[in-house]
């Protein structure tokens, strides 16, 4: 790609096109840490509603050294704004009958899953959120050129002060348990902030993450703060609940 193509498409982020998306792939394989070509591949994928959006957005922010700028780029109007598509219906559409979706794929369809998430500018929560990691593996460490099994065998020798301090932990007396019926101020603050923080980003970003019981009460409080549209949470949460039931 040439110098001023790419910086045309910098300055106007919404030419961008399908077109480019090789051109663009290139120049991050070229050079990984090139934080604009990343953000345009981001709007490439987002244009067609790719499945890749949502991984790449997680990547994408790795690489980026002030995530605040990446997420007022992918709230902004130009982000968010897609080109009209042209309607083409292919040969194959028209001769071949159209292939009946299972249930699942049904469910997964009206809840939208694998699709690009949208956030707005107040949702700075439910980003981070999709940025953590789902599950953290330990790293197996040797030395001495020993295996891990050599190593879990060998017990370490313990101090004196290490001694002591196993003794004070088994003879000192544990705390019992605060009373139930005993609501702290602190459950109450947290349950509130949950309360504030609950969007229908979230909840979509729990679904990405598999999290079902963390996307039905996003649901349930939504439903609290929009009985508006209580018919239509109440219709995604049951919707989870089936997924749950078929995982």
């Amino acid at each position: 790609m040439k110098k001023d193509s790419y910086i045309q498409l910098l300055e106007k982020p919404e030419l961008i096109s399908q077109e480019h998306l090789s051109d663009i792939t290139a120049i991050i394989q070229e050079y990984p840490y090139f934080q604009s070509a990343r953000a345009l591949r981001l709007k490439i994928l987002k244009n067609q509603e790719s499945y890749k959006y949502n991984n790449e957005l997680k990547i994408t922010a790795s690489h980026t050294s002030d995530r605040t700028v990446l997420f007022d780029f992918i709230t902004s109007e130009t982000f968010k704004e897609v080109p009209k598509k042209e309607e083409k219906t292919s040969l194959k559409e028209k001769i071949l009958p159209k292939i009946k979706t299972t249930k699942i794929s049904i469910i997964e369809e009206n809840l939208a899953i694998g699709k690009p998430l949208s956030f707005t500018e107040n949702e700075t929560f439910s980003f981070n959120q999709w940025l953590q990691l789902s599950s953290k593996k330990t790293i197996a460490r040797t030395s001495n050129n020993k295996t891990p099994k050599e190593l879990v065998k060998e017990t370490p020798v313990k101090s004196k002060h290490e001694a002591i301090i196993d003794r004070f932990i088994e003879t000192t007396p544990k705390i019992s348990r605060p009373d139930k019926t005993n609501i702290s101020d602190i459950k109450i603050s947290e349950n509130q902030q949950n309360n504030q923080l609950a969007t229908e980003t979230l909840a979509k970003v729990y679904l990405e993450q598999k999290k079902y019981d963390s996307a039905i009460q996003a649901y349930k409080i939504l439903s609290l703060k929009y009985p508006e549209k209580s018919g239509f949470f109440a219709d995604q949460i049951k919707r989870i609940q089936i997924l749950q039931n078929n995982k």
